[in-house]
């Protein structure tokens, strides 16, 4: 029985899919990742360069290097999520380790004395733009029930379309339900046969469903594990024009790899409920990749003051989706078990269309003394898109899109002081919410520090960079909609090392 669910389960067709603004923005920010160097001033170099981080700011920074390098960092992840859930607040901690960066430039400087062009740098770097690695956990006592999920997608269908044929499994039902009508009269599926509904009459043309718990509150138990990442690796040229100009571009290519397990659990029904406890779990998968373009140049007007400007273009990410679901009650049918994480409904592929990015700097270079310098970053997520627009769910998120997300302002300042053979770092992060009332994300703020050690052919860096932000976060679209409110720190360590040659 569950090899041929398996079978199945490959041959499975796409199905309506449920993507959201969350989606979205999950691909349409970045966190500050990077360099020990770069992190330590909170990655404020859009006019300096001289870092390969840098290059995702600015993409003129590579002609900054007066010789050649190579760079690698790793980096300690801390996540700190403080959930909570109507009554309920419960603290989670995850951590991590993982290698979030390293590249190299190579150096080509002018032989020749009439030219104007100083040099050309050829460069290339990997950096783990986002680590979803997270999870939290809480339970509080609500008044909307997991049968509203199931009901909102059950009223109105007809029960003759989701009974099972003669000799059918279970599983299988479930997958050609999903690829021939679509994901909610497959939710619906899973709410009967889950014991979570029932028709008021079992005639095939019912249309109306009542729950079989009976409750004036619930307690739901939540839990929400994810993992993954999204990475870039970056190819760059950058040149410089009689020292006083540095122009740069780049060629970005994203990998996407996202997990997310959502537990649920409700308990807490009448006495006399037929149904005492019910679970619900989900599992997406998210894979794909994306490419983009970086333009930048940066002016040095004294031996003091730079600016710099950059642009990076829209990123397409070209993404697919994999759900897989398992229900569980009093009253589920006794083969509920065979519909696990391993039976999968596979999605037809997306495209999301993050906004074009523009930022300005400024610095000052006070000689080998140290530095200040300042970035402002300005990005429309009201111009995110879901592709192709003419599906019409994709339609309804891209007008909540216009409609809920506004533009972004983000700003970053970062100094660094040298003592010999020691270089003292510090600096300030400020973004904007998304969302056009401030609600569902709030502002983020973050600060860092970092330390530097220069060998003289070598560097060893250290860094420490904490943000904080408040999220709202819904389990579900729709029936059980009230969001868990989080505050998030992260707080990464990052120590890299950087060899000249």
């Amino acid at each position: 029985m569950k090899k041929i669910s398996v079978f199945i389960m490959l041959l499975a067709c796409a199905i309506t899919s449920a993507q959201n603004i969350s989606d979205v923005l999950r691909y349409s920010s970045e966190d500050l990742q990077g360099t020990a160097r770069f992190q330590g001033m909170a990655g404020a170099f859009g006019a300096l360069g001289g870092d390969l981080s840098a290059l995702n700011s600015n993409p003129a920074g590579s002609a900054v290097f007066n010789h050649g390098l190579f760079t690698v960092s790793g980096s300690h992840y801390s996540k700190d999520n403080g959930a909570r859930y109507f009554n309920g607040s419960r603290s989670t901690l995850d951590n991590s380790v993982d290698i979030n960066q390293f590249g190299g430039v190579i150096v080509f400087n002018s032989t020749n004395d009439n030219s104007d062009w100083n040099r050309v740098a050829l460069a290339f770097n990997y950096d783990m733009v986002q680590n979803f690695d997270n999870q939290y956990s809480v339970s509080g006592n609500g008044t909307q029930g997991i049968d509203s999920y199931f009901s909102s997608f059950a009223q109105g269908l007809p029960l003759g379309n989701i009974l099972l044929q003669d000799g059918e499994f279970l599983e299988d039902a479930y997958l050609d339900i999903g690829a021939q009508q679509g994901f909610g009269a497959q939710q619906a599926f899973l709410g009967y046969y889950g014991g979570v509904l029932d028709p008021a009459a079992l005639e095939d043309d019912n249309t109306v469903y009542t729950p079989n718990a009976t409750y004036s509150s619930v307690n739901q138990q939540l839990s929400r594990v994810a993992s993954g990442y999204n990475s870039r690796f970056t190819l760059n040229i950058g040149s410089q024009y009689r020292e006083r100009l540095n122009i740069g571009a780049s060629i970005n290519v994203h990998n996407v790899l996202y997990d997310r397990v959502d537990f649920f659990r409700e308990t807490g029904y009448d006495t006399d409920s037929e149904i005492q406890s019910t679970i619900f779990d989900n599992n997406l998968r998210t894979e794909g990749s994306g490419i983009s373009i970086g333009l930048g140049a940066i002016a040095k007007l004294n031996e003091v003051v730079r600016v710099g400007g950059s642009y990076q273009s829209p990123t397409w990410y070209r993404l697919t989706d994999n759900l897989s679901q398992r229900v569980d009650s009093d009253l589920a049918d006794n083969d509920i078990g065979f519909i696990d994480f391993g039976i999968v409904n596979v999605f037809e592929s997306y495209t999301v269309k993050t906004p074009a990015k523009v930022t300005g700097s400024l610095a000052l270079v006070f000689g080998q003394n140290g530095l200040l310098s300042f970035d402002y970053g300005y990005q429309d997520l009201s111009q995110a898109k879901l592709k192709p627009e003419d599906d019409s769910s994709f339609s309804v998120v891209n007008s909540d899109i216009s409609a809920q997300l506004g533009a972004v302002s983000s700003i970053r300042v970062g100094g660094e002081y040298r003592i010999a053979h020691f270089s003292l770092r510090g600096g300030y992060r400020f973004e904007e919410s998304p969302y056009e009332d401030g609600n569902s994300i709030g502002d983020l703020h973050g600060i860092s520090a970092g330390l530097g050690y220069d060998f003289g052919g070598s560097r060893l860096d250290l860094a420490v960079n904490r943000t904080e932000r408040d999220v709202s976060e819904q389990f579900f679209d729709t029936g059980v909609t009230t969001p868990v409110d989080i505050n998030r720190i992260n707080t990464n360590v990052t120590l890299g090392y950087t060899f000249n040659f």
